[in-house]
């Protein structure tokens, strides 16, 4: 199968979104745009050592970085977020299909079952 841009795309966001460390510079970011040394902050790493990381969420078009004087503010970008969500839509679907078959099948071979017998209690034997 050829890649194509958008599965390029993919492949690129789904590569960034792998590392914990990403994941929660991104989370950070739902809260607003942040300097690089706000974003390392909570991080046990060195400032390049983010800076990897931020470089890698721009590569896949997560992040955008501004340029304010001497600060270079990251901001998210959401977009391939967008098609990450549209990719996963489809695999929810098939799986609600299938569980709605399921559902189906169990509701059908519960209605066709005779109802089941009760069973005389058994009386635990006393040890002399």
């Amino acid at each position: 199968m050829a890649m194509t841009p958008a599965s390029d795309r993919l492949t690129a966001t789904f590569s960034a979104l792998a590392d914990p460390t990403r994941r929660a510079i991104l989370a950070r970011l739902t809260l607003g745009e942040t300097s690089v040394g706000e974003l390392a902050e909570p991080f046990d790493m060195s400032l390049p050592a983010i800076s990897k990381h931020l470089k890698v969420l721009e590569r896949a078009g997560l992040i955008a970085r501004g340029r304010d004087a001497q600060r270079r503010p990251c901001r998210l970008a959401a977009a391939p977020l967008h098609e990450v969500s549209d990719w996963v839509a489809t695999y929810r679907r098939f799986w609600e299909q299938r569980l709605d078959r399921l559902e189906a099948y169990l509701h059908e071979a519960q209605a066709s079952s005779p109802a089941p017998r009760k069973r005389k209690p058994t009386h635990a034997r006393k040890s002399k």
